[in-house]
């Protein structure tokens, strides 16, 4: 079946007679106080800016670039050889940044 979607809608005689205050009032009866996250746990994941980390260990192992690879001279990331899309003066050069 067709439907005409310039037509005019019917609006139900229940849409109009609700007043804004009903309507808050039926919203305010279904939203629940409960809250599921821990606010501790949440606390404890958010770094604000300036805060002193010295007392933090970093654990990460970084490995220079391999026979295979190169950092290019425009963004410093370290690339497959595969994506040099040029030389200059020793440097490498990766196919985005030329792109």
């Amino acid at each position: 079946m067709a439907t005409d979607y310039d037509a005019p809608r019917k609006q139900d005689e229940e849409s109009n007679s609700d007043s804004i205050e009903e309507l808050k009032s039926h919203r305010s009866d279904q939203q629940s106080n409960v809250v599921d996250e821990d606010e501790n746990a949440a606390a404890e994941s958010f770094e604000l800016p300036g805060a002193d980390l010295s007392h933090e260990e970093l654990s990460v192992v970084v490995l220079p670039a391999q026979q295979d690879e190169f950092t290019c001279a425009s963004c410093f990331l370290v690339r497959h050889r595969s994506q040099i899309a040029r030389e200059e003066d020793g440097l490498y050069y990766c196919l985005e940044c030329e792109a």
